[in-house]
């Protein structure tokens, strides 16, 4: 490659039509990062409409070229060779030639696209799905020890808790969050109510609609909705917050400074979620009730009534069963969040990705974990 020069001398570009099918593209000047583009698109808009059986490039004239014109002389070979014409370089000096002899026009072309014509094995396909589970279990069973353990490690010493940061997320997760709460369980407990007293109402059992919404609000309603909107709000909240540092390489740099993200940033949100959900969810049974008291006054149905009905219905060990639930639930939204953040991928949708991935998970498994405590609240007879 020739020396730069001080002055750069803007390149020119001659089209010669030799024949029908033969075009001459003389380039003179320097060819660089930005003087190449100049005659490029020139070159490419002659090439497309002429569509020669022959190319010849005359590069005489060219003073100077980095690899930017190297790039533009083997384009034109490659755009040549796909056409299926001939190509040819006339006219470098001996250190162009060199510099152009090491890009092999080989290493820019597209590869071919090659159709797999066996269909996948059934059995590989259950292997290969049966894999990818086991490798997301271990995942989540190694992540789950490590909050355990910073858990531990946290209530024995109170001190090196980021007490600051556990009360500013009590404060998005719950205080925030009560209006919310409030009007999800009202709005759904009106509903619930409003539709069981219409088959009741054949059989003149209208007042035990107080009985089936607490039963239904303290044992199941309760505990799960207010733990799905938590999820969708908080949960996703954490995701979006630990991707963002994914993304922007704040976890890695915890890492270099020798500092684990799972106690730092990871338990103060566990600790705040334990602390809030059983609090929403008594809000929420609460405003729940609140609705039903709506519908059993349209019905004619005095305060006293309703009050009294619920407390026949209801029971200290139910209330206490749905909250035992919700400490669980609480450990799924922070835990489920916090990992699918510290998993983000890289990229602009990557944090987006993550969030509904935290809110998806999180749903299914407290779905999966309310079941398992439906079996074990029924064998023990609760």
């Amino acid at each position: 490659m020739t020396k730069p020069h001080t002055t750069t001398t803007r390149p020119s570009l001659e089209i010669i039509k030799e024949n029908n099918n033969t075009l001459r593209l003389k380039v003179k000047g320097s060819l660089n990062a930005y003087t190449t583009a100049v005659i490029w698109n020139d070159s490419l808009s002659e090439f497309k409409k002429t569509n020669p059986k022959e190319l010849i490039l005359d590069g005489a004239g060219i003073d100077y070229c980095d690899a930017s014109g190297i790039a533009f002389i083997t384009d034109l070979r490659i755009k040549q060779d796909e056409a299926g014409g001939a190509y040819k370089v006339e006219g470098l000096s001996d250190e162009i030639n060199k510099l152009y002899k090491l890009f092999d026009p080989k290493d820019f072309e597209k590869p071919e696209e090659i159709e797999s014509k066996v269909s996948e094995n059934k059995i590989e396909a259950a292997g290969r799905l049966g894999y990818a589970a086991w490798e997301e279990l271990k995942i989540n069973i190694v992540f789950t020890g490590r909050v355990t353990v910073a858990l531990f490690q946290a209530l024995l010493r109170p001190d090196k808790i980021r007490w600051r940061d556990v009360f500013v997320t009590s404060e998005k997760f719950g205080a925030n969050a009560l209006f919310i709460i409030a009007l999800v369980n009202f709005l759904v407990g009106l509903v619930i109510a409003f539709q069981s007293a219409v088959p009741m109402k054949q059989y003149g059992a209208q007042i035990f609609v107080a009985d089936l919404l607490v039963i239904a609000y303290f044992k199941e309603l309760g505990p799960l909705m207010t733990a799905f909107v938590v999820n969708g709000r908080s949960g996703s909240a954490f995701a979006a917050e630990l991707g963002t540092m994914k993304v922007n390489e704040e976890l890695d740099a915890l890492d270099t400074m020798g500092l684990d993200p799972v106690p730092f940033l990871v338990v103060p949100k566990v600790i705040a979620s334990v602390a809030m959900l059983p609090l929403l969810t008594v809000f929420g049974n609460l405003f729940g009730l609140i609705g039903g008291l709506v519908v059993m006054f349209s019905l004619g149905f005095t305060f006293s009534t309703y009050i009294n009905q619920l407390t026949i219905a209801a029971t200290y060990g139910m209330l206490l069963a749905g909250l035992f639930k919700t400490l669980f639930f609480a450990v799924i939204i922070a835990g489920v969040g916090c990992l699918a953040g510290m998993r983000a991928a890289k990229g602009p949708s990557a944090v987006g990705d993550a969030a509904t991935k935290a809110v998806v998970v999180g749903i299914v498994l407290m779905i999966l974990v309310d079941g398992l405590f439906g079996v074990i609240y029924y064998i023990l007879g609760i």
